[in-house]
């Protein structure tokens, strides 16, 4: 039998792959949001079991190591609901009701701006600048207040998905071993060990960099603005830190609230622009070489192209926008790597290439 031209082939490779996109779609979405609860919990579980791991290297019986590590994690969650969770609230509340101020300054300052300009003989009409900012300003604060709303309001929701995501994280991890192998016996045999390194070097290496430089980075902005006295110092800290496990988030949460503060008091922005900077550049020149290295593997054009599509995908498939975000990096750092070991020919695909450099690509 003549096998099909190569270009045939490739030309049919695209709607059978629409196809099966689409029919996945429809499936995914008629469960929803169970998907999303899913991919959360192996996430979860995927992060526990690297301390679950330590603790049986030392001899603690693995069974042992799981119970110690889910009871560690529930009382620092149990914690951080008592104590960090109300005082977020409380400073968000506080935002909101000083949104209306903050546009009548951000008014005022686009007022100054073109006195300024028409002063020195420039061109400027900001009058619709200035009713566009408003308009956008107040869009966004009514959705954060019935964001804010909903949320208190469903928690019954709530806690239910974080017990389902909870348990099912815990029982992924007791039987995290014969899960992965059992996956892995779908994979043809020239490539499963190369997707099962993969898969674990960058997941499991990406997202527990990501959580520990958050955690150091939200800690540290958290004491540097409570010595600054910084307004809402502790949202901040926790929004630019978090940020973070989203590439290119924390800047542009930096500059954000930098501005806001600026329009009230341009000395306070400043000082939090100062202080915000500072520290992340210590944890990124310091920390984060020393944690992450160099995993992901992709040029930061290709990191700003797998952020929306992994968003749109995420939105898609019905298992939200931000896990999209959370899951964009990691799994085109995946794709290029199986892509490279595929371009480069079947001798190599046993045995997994050291972590790409940053400008491998």
């Amino acid at each position: 039998m003549t096998p099909w031209p190569a270009w045939l082939r490739l030309g049919l490779l695209l709607p059978v792959l629409g196809l099966n996109a689409f029919v996945l779609k429809r499936l995914l979405v008629q469960f929803a949001p169970f998907p999303g609860l899913f991919l959360t919990a192996a996430l979860i579980a995927f992060l526990l079991d690297l301390p679950c791991r330590w603790l049986s290297q030392r001899g603690l019986p693995r069974a042992w190591a799981i119970v110690s590590v889910v009871l560690v994690t529930m009382g620092l969650l149990v914690w951080a609901a008592v104590a960090l969770v109300p005082l977020l609230i409380e400073q968000l509340s506080q935002l909101l009701s000083a949104s209306p101020s903050l546009l009548t300054a951000a008014e005022q300052w686009i007022d100054r701006g073109q006195l300024w300009a028409l002063g020195h003989g420039l061109p400027a009409d900001f009058a619709d600048l200035s009713s566009d900012l408003v308009a956008q300003f107040s869009r966004l604060a009514t959705q954060l207040s019935q964001r804010l709303l909903g949320l208190l309001g469903a928690t019954v929701g709530t806690t239910i998905n974080v017990v389902i995501v909870l348990v099912l994280a815990v029982f992924l991890l007791f039987g995290a071993d014969p899960i992965v192998d059992g996956l892995a016996r779908w994979l043809p045999d020239r490539w499963r060990d190369l997707v099962q390194t993969t898969l674990e070097r960058t997941f499991r290496g990406y997202f527990a960099g990501q959580v520990v430089l958050a955690l150091i980075l939200s800690g540290g902005q958290l004491l540097v603005f409570t010595a600054l006295n910084i307004p809402y110092g502790v949202l901040f800290a926790v929004l630019i830190g978090f940020t973070t496990l989203v590439p290119y988030a924390s800047a542009v949460s930096i500059v954000s609230v930098s501005a806001v503060l600026a329009v009230q008091d341009p000395r306070t922005g400043l000082e939090l622009l100062a202080a915000a900077i500072v520290v992340g550049q210590i944890v990124d020149q310091v920390i984060q070489p020393r944690l992450m290295g160099s995993i992901v593997g992709l040029q930061p054009a290709w990191l700003l192209i797998a952020l929306p599509i992994g968003a749109r995908v995420g939105a898609l498939y019905g298992v939200g926008d931000l896990l999209g975000l959370l899951l964009a990096v990691p799994v085109a750092s995946c794709i290029k790597t199986l892509a490279d070991a595929a371009r480069a020919g079947d001798g190599d695909l046993r045995r997994p290439e050291s972590p790409h450099a940053p400008g491998a690509l």
